[in-house]
C-alpha cells in the first residue's frame, strides 16, 4: 500500500484539528490501496491547539505531530512536516477547511498519472470582497512581471500534492526565507493544476493579518529575482533625467514669463522628492542585505519543542 502524509500547519486551530482529521478520514476511507498519516505541525499557537492534537494522537495512530518552540511561519512548518515525512508523496493544506478534504482523491489520480506535483489553482467564492480578489490578481501578475517565478494567478495556494523524489529536493535545501509555493514552480519536475474553489473557514479568524501578508508577499518577490535592485538603478536614473529636463522647462518658463523663480518652494520640493527616491532604493537593497543576514548565520529554519515520532 502506498503511504500518503498530510501536513497541516496548525496556529490557533483548536477548533479545526478534530473537523479536519475526521474529513481527511472519511476520503481515505473510500481509498483502496492507500494508507495515510496526518502530521500536525503546532507552529507557537497560544490556545489549546496542542492539547487537542495530543488528545487525537492517543486515539488514532494514524495522528502524527510537531510542536515548534515558538511561532515560525506557515513556510517553515510546511517544510518541518516535509523533513519528517517518509510518505510515497505528500499533501500540504491548511488546518482552516478552505482546503477541501475532498480534492485528495483528485491529486492522487493525477499524481497516479505520472506528475510529481499537482498543484491546486484557488477561485474564491461570491462572498469574497472583490477587493480581496482584486489584489490577489495584482500580486501574482507583479510577481510575475517583477520576479523571476511564473506563479499561476490563484496558483499560489499551499493546497499541494508533491512525489517524495520531489520531497527529497525541498528537504536537502536550507534557506532562510523559505518560498514554499515559489519553489514548486521553480523545481520543474511534470506537474499539472487542479481548480478548486476556496470554502469559508471552519471557525477561529485567520491568523494572516495585513502585516504578515505584505511580508509574505515580499518574501515571494526577493526570494527568487534581483530585479527589484535593478529596477531602483533604473528608478534613479530615469528621475535623475526628468528632473534635468524639468527644471530646464522651469527655467525657460520664468525669462519668458519673466517671473522670479522661487527657489525656497524648488528647494524644498527637490529635497523632499529625491530623499524619499533615496530611502526607496534604501529599503530594496537592505531587503537584500537582511535576507543575506539571516542566511550566513545559517540558524535553522524552525526548532522543535516536541514529537511524537
Amino acid at each position: 500500500m502506498k503511504k500518503i502524509s498530510i501536513i497541516i500547519p496548525a496556529h490557533n486551530e483548536e477548533q479545526n484539528v478534530a473537523l479536519i482529521h475526521q474529513r481527511i478520514k472519511e476520503v481515505f476511507s473510500t481509498l483502496e490501496n492507500y494508507r495515510f498519516e496526518i502530521i500536525f505541525v503546532n507552529d507557537g499557537s497560544r490556545d489549546q491547539t496542542q492539547a487537542k492534537i495530543e488528545e487525537l494522537s492517543q486515539q488514532f495512530e494514524e495522528i502524527k505531530y510537531i510542536e515548534f518552540s515558538r511561532n515560525f511561519g506557515h513556510q517553515p512548518a510546511v517544510k518541518a512536516g516535509m523533513d519528517a515525512s517518509n510518505a510515497n508523496a505528500i499533501i500540504s493544506m491548511d488546518a482552516d477547511l478552505q482546503h477541501p478534504p475532498e480534492l485528495i482523491p483528485e491529486l492522487i489520480k493525477k499524481w497516479e498519472e505520472g506528475f510529481d506535483i499537482v498543484y491546486t489553482i484557488r477561485t474564491y467564492p461570491k462572498q469574497i470582497s472583490k477587493f480581496k480578489r482584486k489584489t490577489s490578481s495584482l500580486y501574482y501578475k507583479f510577481l510575475a512581471s517583477i520576479s523571476d517565478v511564473n506563479l499561476r494567478e490563484g496558483g499560489g495556494s499551499d493546497f499541494r500534492l508533491m512525489d517524495s523524489s520531489v520531497v527529497d529536493v525541498v528537504r536537502n535545501m536550507n534557506e532562510a526565507d523559505i518560498f514554499l509555493r515559489g519553489l514548486s514552480n521553480w523545481m520543474g519536475f511534470k506537474q499539472t493544476g487542479i481548480s478548486f474553489t476556496a470554502g469559508e473557514r471552519a471557525s477561529g479568524e485567520s491568523s494572516y493579518d495585513l502585516q504578515k501578508m505584505m511580508k509574505f508577499a515580499f518574501t515571494g518577490i526577493t526570494a527568487f529575482s534581483v530585479k527589484p535592485l535593478y529596477l531602483a538603478a533604473y528608478l534613479g536614473f530615469i528621475f535623475s533625467i526628468l528632473s534635468v529636463f524639468g527644471y530646464g522647462i522651469y527655467v525657460v518658463h520664468s525669462f519668458v514669463t519673466k517671473t522670479e523663480i522661487s527657489g525656497w518652494a524648488s528647494l524644498i520640493m527637490t529635497v523632499v522628492f529625491f530623499g524619499g527616491l533615496q530611502l526607496i532604493i534604501l529599503g530594496i537593497i537592505g531587503i537584500y542585505l537582511g535576507k543575506i543576514f539571516k542566511q550566513v548565520k545559517e540558524r535553522p529554519n524552525y526548532i522543535i519543542r516536541s514529537k511524537n515520532f
